[in-house]
């Protein structure tokens, strides 16, 4: 969509046009310059191409110009010459193809407060002119610019932000640097300035940025006053040397001091930065055991002390930084084992929300210098606005030993785990197929063995896998992202592995070995073994106890009376008895009972009694009682006589019961039954 060619036809009262951050195409339509009351035109961040007209800077009315972030719009330098009718208190020309020297009519717009030219192509020294002006905010970062800053630069009293990085600036910074009283914000790395830092500038009591990184800055660097409100300081890539300064603002949120020649120990009193978010002393020559004391600093969320001399083992209260996002301790002289307690670094384990100094801070979006860090097998630089979503944890190239802690599986916010070039051992943790984030995993040069965890194929985001120089064995896993892992360099130098990753079939499992099948035929030989012995023996001893107890010899009498007394079949023509006897003496003889049943001689009520009494009984559960015909003849056979017997020496004795019953052989033999049926009472 483009800008309608009438729009400055009708709207004749307009006095602010705002179209940024469209998707704008085409030119400056331009009836704009119709509008006498137009102040302001922001036309940032779209996609408007052509030469930016000179006509707009005879809008009279004009104000606030923004044509950042066009990059197709350009820029004749013949223009270079124009006198704008307007008075200007902001311009942004940023990314719009201008080359050559600062235009010279900037010096006209006397109101000037805001000047953004930055992501140009301009070239030559800083006008003196220019740092004569008294702008408060002047951006003319990325271009080609070089010389020195002239000394009016800083005398002036306006001048809160100066941003002139990546240039080609060079020199001594002025001395005077600290006359600039209301400077909040100073950026000029990516230059060649070089010497000392003045000791004027700790006088800035507002600064609150101070960026000098990638410069040839050499020498101490300055102790800045504690009661100061310099939150961000970067004296990074330059030559400083000694010691680390002991002084720095007690609101210093992020400190990078690395890749320079700082030596000696961490200074104690970094403690008392009790805001500071960002520690960064990679590549110096710091020396000492692991700072233990860094734990107090629980707003710490990047640790990088890569690359120096440190010693010792990794203390365990690191774990206690609960914000601790970035650890890199890489290319030092570390020992022992990484601590279990790391599973607790809470930072890892869920991706923050938030990374940023406090918003309120700065008024004008700043870009921090990227932290540099080792990103699957490349130096990278991890942009400022992005380590929000990032973590990392990168303790390789120094001289740990012992197992990967299982725990290390529970950082599920990891995007990168670097652990190669130590003395690891043991297998590989399964539970690295929790880290679901990891993006990165670098196990290479160390002594670990086993097989590669089929849980690594889980991981949908992984793209680096380094399992080079180990111990490893068997089959690579496949399936997700493991498919991808195909660079045979990447697995080389280990004891077995195979797998089509690397091209190399894996061979048909073997069978286990045969000293383990003998143990285990062995086993069972011995277990069976047992079993056999076992049994004979246990039932020969329950056989003794029971027999000494009594149980056996009560058995086998009765086992003998049953012998006697089962099946005997007791015929009559006329009578058939059902006998129950309570209290059966052990010797029964078949004397006694044939003359308890009444075979030899007849049996009637009133000796019922009689008879019973000759074997002791105590009570008779029925004496004889005639049976009618028909039901004679329902009993059409003989039923055992059944001997039961209890446990002998229970109370109320041992319950013997003698059951004898006699049915009829039917009406064919014309025979009567009679069934002893009513309580024998000697009646």
């Amino acid at each position: 969509m483009e800008i309608p060619d009438e729009i400055g036809d009708h709207l004749t009262n307009l006095t602010t046009l705002v179209l940024s951050d469209n998707k704008l195409t085409g030119g400056i339509p331009p009836s704009l310059q119709k509008l006498s009351k137009l102040e302001t035109i922001q036309f940032e961040n779209n996609f408007l191409s052509g030469e930016i007209p000179s006509w707009l800077f005879d809008i009279k009315t004009l104000k606030n110009l923004f044509l950042g972030g066009n990059n197709n719009l350009t820029w004749n330098n013949n223009n270079a010459k124009i006198v704008p009718k307007c008075m200007l208190s902001q311009l942004s020309m940023k990314s719009c193809g201008l080359s050559g020297k600062i235009p010279g009519w900037i010096s006209t717009q006397k109101s000037l407060v805001f000047l953004d030219l930055s992501e140009n192509q301009l070239e030559g020294p800083f006008p003196e002119w220019l740092a004569e002006m008294d702008i408060g905010s002047i951006f003319l970062s990325d271009n080609n610019l070089s010389g020195s800053l002239p000394l009016p630069l800083f005398q002036t009293l306006s001048l809160s932000v100066l941003s002139l990085s990546r240039n080609n600036f060079s020199g001594e910074l002025p001395e005077n640097v600290g006359d600039a009283i209301k400077l909040m914000i100073l950026m000029l790395a990516g230059n060649n300035f070089s010497g000392e830092i003045p000791k004027s500038i700790t006088k800035i009591y507002r600064l609150l940025l101070l960026d000098l990184a990638g410069n040839r800055f050499s020498g101490k660097t300055p102790n800045f006053d504690p009661e100061a409100l310099l939150a961000y300081i970067d004296l990074s890539y330059n030559e400083f040397s000694g010691e680390i300064p002991v002084s720095f603002s007690l609101d210093a949120r992020i400190l990078a001091l690395g890749s320079n020649n700082f030596s000696g120990n961490l200074p104690r009193n970094l403690t008392n930065l009790s805001k500071l978010e960002q520690l960064d002393l990679h590549d110096n020559r710091i020396t000492g055991e692991f700072p233990r004391f860094l734990s107090q600093i629980s707003t710490l969320q990047v640790l990088n002390l890569r690359n120096n001399s440190l010693q010792g083992s990794i203390p365990d209260e690191i774990a206690n930084l609960r914000n601790l996002r970035i650890l890199d301790a890489s290319s030092n002289n570390l020992t022992g084992k990484i601590p279990a307690k790391f599973g607790n670094l809470v930072g890892m384990i869920d991706t923050p929300n938030t990374f940023s100094l406090n918003p309120d801070l700065f008024t004008f979006p700043i870009e921090f210098n990227d932290l540099i860090v080792n990103w699957k097998k490349y130096k990278l630089g991890l942009p400022s606005y992005k380590l929000e979503i990032y973590s990392l944890l990168d303790l390789s190239k120094n001289k740990l030993s012992g197992q990967i802690p299982t725990s290390l599986g529970s950082l599920r916010g990891l995007k990168l785990l670097n652990i190669s070039f130590n003395n690891l051992s043991g297998n590989i943790p399964v539970s690295f197929g929790y880290l679901d984030s990891l993006e990165s995993l670098d196990l290479s040069h160390n002594k670990l063995s086993g097989r590669i965890p089929s849980t690594l194929v889980k991981l949908q985001e992984l793209t680096t896998l380094d399992v080079s120089n180990n111990k490893l064995e068997g089959k690579i896993p496949v399936g997700g992202q493991m498919d991808t892992m195909d660079d045979p360099n990447y697995y080389a130098n280990n004891t077995g592995l195979c797998g089509m990753q690397i091209r190399l079939p894996c061979p048909v499992e073997p069978p286990p070995p045969k000293p383990q099948e003998d143990e285990k035929e062995e086993a069972y030989w011995v277990s069976w073994q047992g079993v056999a012995i076992a049994y004979p023996i246990s039932f020969l001893l329950t056989v003794v106890i029971l027999w000494f107890s009594g149980y056996f010899q009560a058995a086998l009498a009765l086992s003998q009376q049953r012998r006697r007394l089962n099946f005997i079949k007791v015929q009559s023509e006329r009578k058939s008895f059902l006998v129950s006897v309570w209290e059966v003496p052990e010797k029964v003889s078949y004397e006694s009972i044939l003359g308890w049943l009444g075979l030899n001689q007849e049996v009637e009520n009133s000796n019922c009694k009689s008879q019973l009494e000759k074997i002791n009984v105590k009570e008779v559960g029925g004496c004889a009682e005639k049976m009618d015909d028909d039901e004679m003849a329902r009993n059409q056979h003989v039923e055992n006589v059944r001997l039961s017997q209890h446990k002998p020496g229970e109370k109320d004795g041992g319950k013997t019961v003698v059951e004898v019953e006699e049915s009829c052989l039917g009406k064919e033999k014309n025979t009567e039954g009679v069934q002893l049926s009513h309580k024998c009472n000697g009646k």
